[in-house]
């Protein structure tokens, strides 16, 4: 069982900095694939970024992709989503979550673990 927790959500102004961070604890966590998704009010959640179990492979949406930089610290088992640049099309509830392994990286891969989500809200 792998059990996630985001932080770090809150109100920042247009053109502004946020970083998201998640704690992760249970299972080995360099093990798992690690991902950042987001959800507006009615919408399905979509993918913003992945990072491969080992850390060395990243996928972002064409969306975020220049402004979002996911990384982790797997001596704290902490996955982060820094987020620069930010504009009101990004406020969302972002939701951290982890893949197996098993599971060949990829944008499309399946999430076996989801956290409670943050919010973030960007406005001027």
């Amino acid at each position: 069982q792998v059990r996630l927790a985001e932080s770090g959500g809150t109100w920042v102004q247009t053109g502004g900095s946020l970083r998201l961070s998640c704690a992760v604890s249970g299972r080995e966590f360099s093990a798992y694939h690690m991902g950042w998704f987001r959800q507006y009010p009615g919408k399905e959640r979509e993918f913003v970024a992945a990072l491969s179990a080992r850390g060395a492979v990243t996928r972002y949406d064409d969306s975020v992709q220049g402004r979002f930089t996911i990384s982790r610290d797997i001596g704290e088992d902490i996955v982060y989503l820094q987020m620069n640049s930010l504009k009101p099309a990004d406020t969302a509830v972002y939701y951290c979550a982890a893949a197996s392994p098993l599971f060949a990286f990829s944008v499309a891969m399946p999430y076996d673990y989801w956290g409670q989500g943050t919010q973030v809200t960007v406005s001027s």
